[in-house]
């Protein structure tokens, strides 16, 4: 069985990197409600396994269960603020326009069309004002379901899904709608700063089968060296370009915001020293390029 937020539906807003809750156990005074309707006070028997995957409990009105339904409906129906409405990432959303949502919600859209007109509810397990589901869900990345468990957190009387850890959870309220866009630029800029070291290593690659000669981003793309993403900012946020010097024996590289303050503020530059081994600087340049 596998420990999840729903589904990693929040985790693959290409940008939007959250912790994944663990469950450690929920304790004495548990209420255990499994595929077989059994109920118990007590941690969650070893019957709670593969074996319950294919069958499914009944589902309470507005119990946690029902929420985990609920959610994926919405999500699967592309009603994204509804959906996240249900989870504790909320305020982020709550004071952004349905243009402005439409930004972050392309990973929904790719997930959408994954979730099954009906989600399988294998168990549900509270304790106080927690809870745990457990559910038959697509997997990250892959063509198959899985058994996943989702936690929930009650919040005056009604059931929220746990997207995120506390930490981001207490920035989300902080910051509100600015959260997403914060986060955006700085997984952008965190994604400009590795894209320019897989430059640096791509272009070591290069160079020891051309002859110490570097290349340009055509030419490592076509020698498989580097991602197509490195061509364009759509997805990336990052502009980026490669200058050669000295007859191809040396280069530049720079990775620059496509739109300042709104894909990212920091600009990098990947340039060699005197011993030719690649560092990556960078600087809030108000959007123009980092030049040598």
């Amino acid at each position: 069985m596998k420990t999840s937020v729903p589904g990693r539906c929040l985790t693959q807003l290409g940008w939007f990197a959250v912790s994944i809750f663990v469950f450690v156990g929920l304790g004495c005074g548990s209420t255990v409600r499994l595929a077989d309707d059994r109920v118990a006070a007590a941690s969650p028997p070893a019957s709670m396994n593969d074996s319950t995957s294919e069958r499914k409990i009944e589902v309470d009105p507005g119990g946690p269960a029902d929420t985990v339904r609920t959610f994926y409906k919405h999500l699967r129906e592309k009603r994204f603020r509804e959906a996240v409405f249900l989870t504790n990432i909320r305020p982020a959303v709550e004071g952004l326009t349905d243009s402005e949502l439409k930004e972050f919600s392309l990973d929904f859209e790719k997930i959408a069309g994954r979730i099954p007109a009906n989600v399988e509810i294998n168990g549900e397990i509270i304790s106080g004002e927690l809870a745990t589901v457990t559910a038959n869900l697509p997997a990250e990345d892959e063509d198959r379901n899985e058994i996943q468990t989702i936690r929930l957190r009650n919040q005056s009387g009604i059931w929220v899904i746990l997207t995120v850890e506390p930490a981001a959870e207490a920035r989300i309220r902080k910051e509100g709608k600015s959260y997403f866009y914060n986060l955006k630029v700085e997984t952008h800029e965190q994604e400009a700063r590795e894209m320019l070291e897989r430059i640096s290593k791509a272009q070591l690659a290069y160079s020891l089968q051309h002859g110490g000669d570097y290349a340009g981003i055509d030419a490592l793309i076509d020698a498989g060296l580097l991602p197509d993403d490195a061509k364009t900012s759509e997805s990336t946020g990052y502009s980026y370009k490669i200058d050669l010097l000295s007859q191809n024996k040396r280069y530049t590289a720079a990775a620059t915001p496509a739109v300042y303050g709104k894909t990212g503020r920091l600009s990098f530059l990947l340039r060699q020293d005197e011993k030719g081994v690649s560092r990556v600087s960078s600087k809030d340049n108000g959007g123009k390029p980092l030049v040598p």
